[in-house]
């Protein structure tokens, strides 16, 4: 093996642009990229036990580091496991490469064994996506698609067959990282539409900002700029770790899971400001308004709500071209209104967030003890569904802290192995999941891959007995709920069963000593939390099709004999109850 074959020219590559590890599982089409990891000893191989956990545990890496991650499935069913987490890191819009290896090159097009067509599956998913069919081809087709994700922030999926993998290579590596890692250019509209943009915020009224991730790297910038407008800021979920602290214009959410303070502070602007965001929910834009929007993505202007002015920039430089040409002076009644509006709204929402001893475990309580008990500088990564609310609602975040999860794609069971991915990447940092009963159970193979690589990840498991967020919109459809409870273990029994630290609480009187225990346990932990099913996370605003809904919900379940149902979900949502009827 003195040659250099096509793997390890493709290694050294990878090596060259920074990438530390990779993420899968191995297999024989696979089988020359993996040996010539193994002789190099650069990159470190993270065997996963579902090539879709390798997916989600990259785009961790990547959204955390901001740099290119890695991870690979072998031919057929193995790199078709990858969609699923790829579709996350593309739509996060993080730096992730994917290899796919593929079969034979000869047996290509024959409907040979595993046969699949990576060009087509990762299409949709990617920002490049090409086969390798020959050793000199390698080299280009490896660089262009490590410039394509870290250029376009995505991800980029090259397929090679396994004998290819193998052949001798011709090509000498790139000249050097900067030739293979293009940096971010730093964008900002034309002075003459600064202006425009400057004028109509100076003629506005009210203004109000909806900040998302977009203002990453803007905290200073966005708060100059609510200060100048005396414009309170509602964030989207995908802002919230870089909006929310230390921030005395910040009004909370709005849409499904937020608050009514940032619903009502949009709904109430006589302009709306948007930073960085793609908000999905178009009813909760207000229509009346002027729009504004701030965006690096032309493609994001006007797609959620109709807009007055749209910029394509970077939200910190076009901020600060615009901030010498805002006039002072500026009422502030608006914004001590929507304050004192979030001032109430958070009073609600914490007051729901206790638990007496010997009564029922709520999740808002475990999600707030979380919070109080984890380090300053945590990285959290939760499931979708309710666990992504509470998330949302009781984690303070404070620029040190980290939140991750499926914010666009909505995928369930990304939390552990998006977890995976930061404990590797960040060994000295406390790692925590905020995991669901149903997407725990999807990818629980993954809890083998924390033992195996003694990874001290903790897992924080809202154990509810159902797809909750499911249960939850079924009811609210007037619907009685189908096909979403779930017959669960003992999760603390059986992560001891396979080396995991496990704890189990149903009582709120235990609450705040088993999280201490599990969080500071040195090696993996699993807190099952028995939390009660039965628990409304209404959206900010209540409609009345929705109460019409709701009653009909209640009226159904009583008719099939469900009025234990009622009767519980009266006892642990009383005061939320009296405020929708």
């Amino acid at each position: 093996m003195s040659r250099m074959t096509v793997s390890d020219l493709f290694t050294q590559t990878l090596h060259l642009a920074g990438v530390k590890r990779i993420y899968g599982v191995v297999g024989d089409s696979l089988n020359g990229i993996t040996e010539s990891l193994r002789r190099q000893g650069k990159i470190d191989w993270i065997h996963v036990r579902n090539e879709e956990a390798g997916a989600f545990a990259a785009g961790a890496e990547a959204q955390l580091t901001g740099e290119l991650a890695v991870c690979a499935g072998s031919c057929g069913p193995g790199n078709m496991h990858l969609i699923n987490g790829l579709y996350d890191c593309h739509r996060t819009r993080v730096p992730v490469l994917a290899i796919a290896a593929q079969i034979p090159s000869a047996e290509i097009g024959s409907n040979y064994f595993q046969e699949t067509r990576p060009e087509a599956l990762f299409r949709d998913c990617s920002v490049y996506c090409e086969t390798i069919s020959d050793p000199d081809q390698m080299p280009r087709t490896l660089e262009t698609a490590i410039r394509a994700a870290v250029g376009h922030r995505g991800v980029a999926v090259v397929s090679i067959p396994g004998d290819v993998a193998l052949q001798a290579a011709e090509e000498k590596l790139a000249r050097s990282t900067e030739a293979l890692l293009p940096p971010r250019p730093l964008i900002h509209a034309a002075p003459g539409e600064i202006e425009k943009m400057a004028t109509l915020l100076n003629e506005a009224g009210r203004i109000t900002i909806l900040a998302g991730r977009g203002c990453r790297d803007a905290h200073t910038q966005l708060l100059q700029i609510a200060g100048a407008l005396q414009a309170p800021i509602v964030h989207a979920l995908g802002g919230k770790e870089w909006v929310e602290h230390a921030n005395p214009y910040d009004v909370g959410m709005t849409g499904l899971i937020g608050f009514s303070s940032g619903y009502e502070a949009m709904m109430a602007c006589d302009l709306l400001l948007m930073l960085g965001t793609d908000f999905p929910y178009r009813q909760f834009y207000p229509t009346k308004a002027k729009v504004a929007q701030i965006d690096m993505r032309p493609e994001n202007l006007e797609r959620r709500t109709p807009i007055d002015l749209g910029l394509v920039g970077d939200v910190g430089a076009t901020i600060e071209a615009l901030l010498p040409l805002l006039k002072g002076g500026r009422d502030t009644a608006f914004l001590a209104s929507a304050k004192d509006n979030y001032a109430r709204a958070r009073e609600g929402l914490d007051e729901l967030a206790d638990g007496k001893p010997g009564g029922i475990l709520h999740p808002q309580h475990v999600a707030r003890v979380l919070s109080e008990q984890a380090s300053d500088d945590a990285v959290f990564a939760c499931d979708v569904g309710t666990p992504t609310v509470w998330a949302a609602r009781y984690l303070k975040m404070n620029g040190r802290r980290r939140l991750l999860g499926s914010f666009n794609h909505g995928s369930m069971a990304n939390a552990l192995p998006q977890a995976i991915g930061a404990q590797v990447t960040c060994p000295d940092r406390q790692i925590v999941t905020l995991s669901g009963d149903g997407g725990l159970a999807m990818l629980m193979g993954e809890l083998l891959t924390l033992r195996q690589l003694d990874l001290p990840v903790k897992i924080i498991l809202f154990n509810n007995g159902t797809l909750g967020f499911v249960e939850m919109e079924m009811k609210a459809a007037g619907l009685v709920e189908t096909g979403v409870a779930l017959d669960n273990p003992d999760f603390a029994a059986m992560a001891r069963s396979i080396g995991i630290h496990g704890v189990r609480v149903s009582d709120p009187g235990d609450l705040d000593s088993a999280m201490r225990d599990v969080l500071s346990h040195p090696g993996p932990a699993l807190l099952d939390a028995v939390t009660a099913r039965t628990e409304l996370s209404l959206p900010p605003k209540v409609t009345l099709e929705q109460m019409k809904g709701f009653t009909l919900y209640m009226a159904k379940a009583i008719m099939s004999g469900r009025g234990d149902a009622i009767i519980d979900l009266g006892k642990t949502n009383a005061g939320l109850l009296r405020k929708l009827f």
